[in-house]
Protein backbone atom coordinates (compact mmCIF):
# COMPACT_ATOMS: atom_id res chain seq x y z
CA UNK A 1 0.00 0.00 0.00
CA UNK A 2 1.90 3.62 -0.88
CA UNK A 3 1.18 6.74 1.50
CA UNK A 4 1.18 9.80 0.88
CA UNK A 5 4.70 11.56 1.61
CA UNK A 6 6.08 11.01 5.54
CA UNK A 7 6.93 14.67 7.03
CA UNK A 8 6.57 13.23 10.68
CA UNK A 9 7.69 10.15 12.55
CA UNK A 10 5.66 9.85 15.88
CA UNK A 11 7.17 7.94 18.76
CA UNK A 12 4.45 7.13 21.53
CA UNK A 13 4.79 4.94 24.57
CA UNK A 14 1.42 4.13 25.70
CA UNK A 15 0.64 1.38 28.21
CA UNK A 16 -0.03 -2.37 27.12
CA UNK A 17 -3.60 -2.74 28.35
CA UNK A 18 -4.08 0.53 25.39
CA UNK A 19 -2.46 -0.60 22.86
CA UNK A 20 -5.07 -1.97 20.76
CA UNK A 21 -7.22 0.40 21.33
CA UNK A 22 -4.14 3.12 20.25
CA UNK A 23 -3.35 0.74 17.33
CA UNK A 24 -7.32 1.03 15.88
CA UNK A 25 -7.95 4.57 15.97
CA UNK A 26 -4.37 5.42 14.25
CA UNK A 27 -5.48 2.61 11.84
CA UNK A 28 -8.36 4.91 10.53
CA UNK A 29 -6.02 7.78 9.57
CA UNK A 30 -4.22 5.44 7.23
CA UNK A 31 -0.90 6.05 9.08
CA UNK A 32 1.54 3.32 9.44
CA UNK A 33 1.77 1.98 12.88
CA UNK A 34 4.92 -0.22 14.23
CA UNK A 35 4.51 -1.54 17.32
CA UNK A 36 7.40 -2.16 19.75
CA UNK A 37 7.35 -4.15 23.32
CA UNK A 38 8.93 -2.47 25.76
CA UNK A 39 9.65 -1.60 29.57
CA UNK A 40 8.67 1.57 31.74
CA UNK A 41 11.84 2.48 33.36
CA UNK A 42 10.06 3.95 37.29
CA UNK A 43 8.29 0.42 37.36
CA UNK A 44 9.35 -1.94 34.97
CA UNK A 45 5.71 -2.48 33.49
CA UNK A 46 5.12 -3.97 29.82
CA UNK A 47 4.20 -1.12 27.16
CA UNK A 48 4.26 -0.24 23.99
CA UNK A 49 6.35 1.95 22.01
CA UNK A 50 4.15 2.93 18.76
CA UNK A 51 5.99 4.20 15.83
CA UNK A 52 3.88 6.32 13.67
CA UNK A 53 4.66 7.32 10.52
CA UNK A 54 2.54 10.99 9.24
CA UNK A 55 1.87 13.00 6.42
CA UNK A 56 2.20 17.29 6.71
CA UNK A 57 -1.57 17.71 8.51
CA UNK A 58 -2.30 14.84 10.30
CA UNK A 59 0.08 14.97 13.91
CA UNK A 60 -2.59 16.45 15.50
CA UNK A 61 -5.60 14.15 14.53
CA UNK A 62 -2.67 11.16 15.78
CA UNK A 63 -2.59 12.88 18.84
CA UNK A 64 -6.18 13.30 19.42
CA UNK A 65 -6.44 9.61 18.56
CA UNK A 66 -3.79 8.89 21.05
CA UNK A 67 -5.75 11.00 23.83
CA UNK A 68 -9.22 9.51 23.02
CA UNK A 69 -7.52 5.99 23.45
CA UNK A 70 -4.54 6.01 26.27
CA UNK A 71 -5.94 6.65 29.91
CA UNK A 72 -4.29 6.97 33.33
CA UNK A 73 -4.92 4.92 35.88
CA UNK A 74 -3.97 4.62 39.76
CA UNK A 75 -2.28 1.69 41.03
CA UNK A 76 -0.80 0.99 44.35
CA UNK A 77 2.35 0.09 45.31
CA UNK A 78 3.66 -1.99 48.42
CA UNK A 79 6.31 0.31 50.25
CA UNK A 80 7.61 -0.82 53.29
CA UNK A 81 6.84 1.77 56.27
CA UNK A 82 10.41 3.27 57.36
CA UNK A 83 11.49 2.51 60.96
CA UNK A 84 8.35 -0.49 61.26
CA UNK A 85 9.90 -3.70 63.14
CA UNK A 86 7.68 -5.81 61.01
CA UNK A 87 8.54 -5.72 57.03
CA UNK A 88 4.35 -4.32 56.73
CA UNK A 89 3.80 -2.42 53.42
CA UNK A 90 2.21 0.27 53.40
CA UNK A 91 0.03 0.51 49.66
CA UNK A 92 0.98 4.21 47.83
CA UNK A 93 -0.79 5.51 45.40
CA UNK A 94 0.60 5.77 41.76
CA UNK A 95 -0.51 7.76 38.81
CA UNK A 96 0.57 5.96 35.76
CA UNK A 97 -0.27 4.98 31.62
CA UNK A 98 -1.56 7.94 29.24
CA UNK A 99 0.73 8.54 26.55
CA UNK A 100 4.28 9.83 26.24
CA UNK A 101 4.79 11.16 22.59
CA UNK A 102 7.42 12.60 20.46
CA UNK A 103 7.02 14.00 17.10
CA UNK A 104 10.25 14.59 14.80
CA UNK A 105 10.19 15.47 11.45
CA UNK A 106 11.49 13.22 8.89
CA UNK A 107 14.11 14.68 5.85
CA UNK A 108 13.89 11.66 4.02
CA UNK A 109 11.92 8.79 3.79
CA UNK A 110 11.97 5.43 2.02
CA UNK A 111 9.72 2.13 1.29
CA UNK A 112 11.02 -0.89 -0.52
Amino acid sequence: MEHPLIRYLMAAVVQEQDVDLATRALNVLDAPVIHLASTGGFLGRRNATLLIGLPEGLAEKAIQALQRTCRQRVEYLAIPLEGSPLPLPTPVPVTIGGATVFTIPVERFEEF
